[in-house]
């Protein structure tokens, strides 16, 4: 029999029936975390070579985010079919690595030759199944159960609810093992250096003009001089130099204000005093944010000890791809 035709708010109620079921499941797995995962996490870091994902179907989809996420976020891993490690890529795995296995019902059969090499040659074996009696939890070392919820499709069979909870508890691992190890923005950028987000990730440190390149003048420095280094480097200002500090800036602006007798003037004279400065380390995406509020095309860099080390153009962001 053909069903009726579905309203729109009958499919809007459909998927936030969805959305709700998968929800619950989720919470359930938070209410249920401890020592299992504790000590996951713990064989996890202790782990000198690499986590090894496996799975089948929809769960090696999953296998494959939670390998990619792992290895993004400074776990090496990777993720090896269970059917092509059966035919040589159990080469793949050594005994400095953890397997992390994923099975809903725990009995997939193309799971088996990588459940026995594990044990065979003492291969930590960390389980995500819903079923605790099953083969594949009867034979890991640690067991990270899903909760025995519906599939939140119609009929109750596509993978739905299940895959969903299996990402969640691979990103759980994933972030728990980043804090632990204290990784930072600046580690993620380097395994990120493409696309939007290493641009995003950028530090003012790969962008900076430094050296020769930076303007900078003494307070003594007769204006006509000045406006020669300005000239000269191509940035539109220059940096007054006291004691081996930043004491200040010279902008187009100050230039404009100082016009009545600006070539009998030194530096020192026309300079901006306490200029807007980044620091050394600081993301390329604050930086712009601080040009933009504040109106301004270039900053200074400063190092720890307030050295002048680079500066910074809003040009060379925009050049980068930072938006």
């Amino acid at each position: 029999m053909i069903p009726a035709k579905m309203t729109s708010a009958d499919t809007l109620g459909e998927m936030s029936r969805v959305l709700t079921t998968e929800a619950s499941a989720l919470q359930q797995m938070a209410e249920a975390l401890g020592a299992p995962h504790l000590e996951a996490v713990r064989i996890l870091e202790a782990m000198q070579g690499r986590v090894i994902v496996s799975g089948v179907g929809k769960s090696g989809h999953i296998g494959n985010k939670i390998a990619a996420t792992l290895a993004s976020t400074g776990t090496p891993a990777q993720f090896v079919h269970a059917t092509e490690a059966s035919h040589g890529d159990l080469g793949m795995v050594t005994a400095r690595d953890v397997c992390l296995v994923i099975s809903n019902s725990g009995e997939t059969r193309e799971l088996a030759d990588i459940i026995t090499y594990s044990r065979r040659f003492g291969i930590p074996l960390i389980a995500i199944t819903r079923v605790a009696e099953s083969t594949l939890a009867q034979q890991a070392d640690v067991t990270l159960l899903l909760p025995d919820a519906p599939e939140a499709c119609g009929i109750g069979v596509a993978p739905t609810t299940s895959t969903t909870a299996t990402l969640a508890i691979g990103d759980a691992l994933a972030v728990a093992l980043m804090a632990r190890r204290g990784f930072q923005r600046e580690d993620f950028q380097v395994f990120h250096p493409g696309g939007k987000l290493g641009a995003q990730l950028m530090l003012v440190d790969a962008l900076m003009h430094a050296g020769e390149a930076l303007p900078l003048v003494l307070p003594d420095t007769p204006m006509a001089e000045a406006l020669l280094t300005m000239t000269a480097k191509g940035f539109g200002v220059a940096g007054l130099i006291e004691e081996d500090r930043l004491a200040g800036i010279i902008t187009d602006g100050d230039l404009r204000r100082n016009m009545t007798g600006l070539m009998e003037k030194t530096a020192g004279a026309v300079a901006t005093r306490d200029p807007q400065v980044i620091r050394s380390g600081a993301l390329a995406s604050e930086a712009l944010h601080e040009m933009n509020s504040r109106k301004i095309s270039s900053l200074f860099v400063l190092d720890q000890d307030d050295h002048v080390v680079g500066l910074l153009h809003i040009h060379d962001c925009l050049r980068a791809g930072i938006a």
